[in-house]
């Protein structure tokens, strides 16, 4: 694969993305709705995570919750990896099977895990997911839950992020209620009881996102839905808040690596 190239690939499994990814770009703050699950394979990285600053190697398992604010540097020359990325409601759901019954863990506790056996689980994974054919059923339902369990069950390190103050949750709520609403700082300060700037201080340090920030990372999340579901991008850029196709198409590349046709080609 060509340097800063990004290919998102045919996944076998609804509901999981596949992607690779070989770069020396380093990536701004952002979010993603899914949870992700990957492999560094080689060169190595450091990030923000929700557990403060991490670095990850060759040979690393990297991830992230959905909504879990993130980005990306390149030590030395750059990196690549592969991840998968998984909606929400499979990790859910598998999360409360391994728990027996109980919920289950909410969240992947760690963004970097060091460990060869996981990561040799990964690759087998990454391979059935992305390989045609019906024979990899059994073995990619048997990896999936085996990875799963094992991401959510590692130890070592802290399992919580911090809590987020019941008044930025409200102002968080209010875009999250409805991304495509026209909402100002005195909206937020209103919804939170808080002033303006303690608004906007407050939502930087509780999210890492800034409000605007975080209102455009809820409006590609959108785009990607819409764009997964066949829309054109042009009307999925409108249907999504943006101004047009080419200021969605900016965000979605910083984002995700990757263009918006791009994308959308996976699904065809």
């Amino acid at each position: 694969m060509a340097k800063n190239q990004f290919r998102m690939l045919r996944s076998a499994l609804a509901g999981v993305e596949a992607v690779e990814a070989e770069t020396h770009h380093s990536f701004s703050r952002h979010t993603h709705e899914q949870f992700g699950i990957g492999l560094v394979s080689s060169g190595a990285q450091k990030s923000l995570s929700g557990r403060g600053m991490v670095e990850a190697e060759a040979g690393d398992i990297i991830t992230v919750n959905p909504n879990e604010v993130h980005d990306g540097a390149p030590v030395g020359e750059g990196r690549s990896w592969r991840i998968l990325y998984f909606d929400p409601e499979i990790v859910a759901g598998l999360s409360r099977e391994i728990g027996e019954g109980g919920a289950g863990r909410q969240e992947i506790p760690h963004p970097v895990i060091r460990n060869r056996a996981i990561a040799a689980r990964f690759e087998t994974l990454f391979g059935a997911v992305t390989a045609s054919g019906s024979g990899y059923g059994l073995l990619r339902e048997q990896l999936l839950l085996q990875l799963v369990a094992d991401v959510m069950r590692e130890r070592g390190g802290s399992d919580e992020r911090p809590p987020v103050p019941a008044s930025i949750r409200a102002a968080r709520n209010l875009i999250d209620d409805d991304p495509l609403a026209a909402v100002s700082l005195a909206d937020l300060a209103g919804q939170s009881g808080l002033s303006r700037f303690q608004v906007l201080r407050g939502f930087a340090k509780a999210t890492g996102l800034t409000p605007h920030a975080y209102l455009v990372q809820a409006r590609i999340h959108i785009a990607r839905r819409l764009i997964a579901q066949g829309m054109p991008l042009a009307e999925a850029a409108f249907a999504s808040g943006f101004a047009d196709q080419s200021h969605m198409t900016r965000v979605f590349v910083r984002k995700y690596g990757l263009s918006p046709r791009l994308y959308a080609g996976a699904f065809l």
